[in-house]
């Protein structure tokens, strides 16, 4: 058995300890803002010294509290979102002095109308589709205003200095959680698929920023250390494999575990929170904050954009960095966009690449996860046959 590094364990436990942190921080009258998507820059609650937590749900637990509303053919993530809303269940959701959304999907844009009814929510207005000056003079327009709303709802100035300053913190997050999930790329990989998702997840549950930062050097330092020791937890022999779409942190265990004990190695996460998020920076030589902003964050390649090539071209380099064996598709139950763009990214995969493709629709339940045992079994053996399947 393969030991992990004490400092792991920080990492693991993060979210549910994050709940006391949270409740301690707002007693020291810090803010809090809750986000949803990765297209919210961030970097403007941060510039107003508050502290930012993600607010998706990741339990089917108030799921049904959720449906009294909201339609029982709905996402996952949003009615388990307003679920825990609702019910006060999520201390995120309960200690956050504003939300902001965005109009990734039709489902979230009617959930939001029904949460600003319990908490005060900014919605930003994300274009569809990524064409030129006029989308980026919209998206650079709509962070403008929220910094606005985020100054009158926090009672707070914020300056461009602030932003600055919040932007260059904000990347040195990014480079380290960068190199971290480069650590995949050693063959055989130096991590496991679930200690590479729970770092890029549960990063977003650490409050105190520099020692979110101390943590990930010390961490990356101590699996690098562990893979030049010999005591690489992952076999050489395994498949690899890379999971793109919806989010996955309500299915984390259905999904990573069950492909990994099937005999596969997960190396690479091309989803929301992972390499989508964090693989482009900031530029923190543009003066324009803005205009920094809204190059960056624009650039994301989620489906909810039409003519997605952003992720198209991600896909592409992912594959040959991370010596991509197979990818696995996550797609959501309901999540109209991914769904419908999973065939492209088949057609990519299998004519282009040439390896094995798979996609799956799943929800939060666990009824599922032997039929896509299965599935993953099935998966990794035509891999290892050398099969690929258009």
């Amino acid at each position: 058995m393969i030991n992990l590094p004490d400092k792991f364990d920080s990492f693991n436990e993060a979210r549910r300890n994050g709940f006391i942190k949270a409740k301690e921080l707002k007693e020291s009258g810090k803010k809090m803002v809750g986000t949803f998507c990765t297209y919210t820059p961030a970097e403007i609650p941060m510039a107003a010294g508050a502290v930012t937590v993600g607010v998706c749900g990741v339990s089917e637990e108030p799921i049904p509290d959720a449906e009294k509303v909201l339609p029982r053919n709905l996402c996952p993530l949003i009615k388990s979102s307003y679920g825990h809303a609702i019910t006060d269940t999520c201390p995120y959701f309960y200690f956050s002095d504003m939300l902001i959304g965005e109009t990734t999907c039709d489902g979230k844009k009617k959930m939001y109308e029904e949460l600003a009814k319990v908490k005060p929510t900014h919605v930003m207005h994300l274009p569809n589709m990524q064409r030129g000056e006029y989308t980026y003079k919209l998206w650079k327009e709509e962070i403008r205003v929220l910094k606005e709303e985020t100054e009158k709802l926090l009672g707070v100035t914020i300056t461009d200095e602030d932003i600055k300053l919040a932007i260059k913190d904000k990347n040195e997050e990014r480079k380290l959680l960068k190199e971290y999930y480069e650590l995949a790329k050693l063959k055989p990989s130096a991590l496991t698929g679930m200690e590479l998702h729970q770092v890029l997840y549960q990063s977003g549950f650490k409050f105190d920023r520099e020692e979110l930062k101390s943590e990930l050097r010390n961490l990356i330092d101590a699996m690098k250390k562990r893979y030049e020791d010999g005591n690489c937890p992952v076999n050489k022999d395994k498949p690899r494999i890379l999971i793109t779409g919806s989010p996955i942190a309500g299915i984390n265990e259905k999904i990573i575990k069950t492909i990994e004990d099937s005999g596969a190695s997960i190396v690479a996460y091309e989803l929301c929170g992972a390499i989508r998020n964090n693989d482009e920076l900031v530029d923190e030589n543009n003066e324009d904050v803005y205009d920094a902003l809204a190059k960056k964050y624009l650039n994301i390649g989620c489906s909810c954009m039409m003519h997605n090539d952003n992720r198209v071209k991600m896909l592409d380099r992912l594959v040959d960095e991370y010596e991509v064996d197979g990818v696995i598709d996550v797609v959501l139950q309901a999540c109209h966009t991914f769904n419908v763009e999973s065939y492209r990214m088949k057609e990519f995969i299998t004519n282009e690449k040439h390896i094995p493709y798979m996609t799956i629709e799943t929800d939060y339940s666990k009824s599922d996860t032997e039929q896509l045992r299965t599935r993953f079994e099935a998966f990794i053996e035509m891999i290892e046959d050398g099969v690929c399947v258009k």
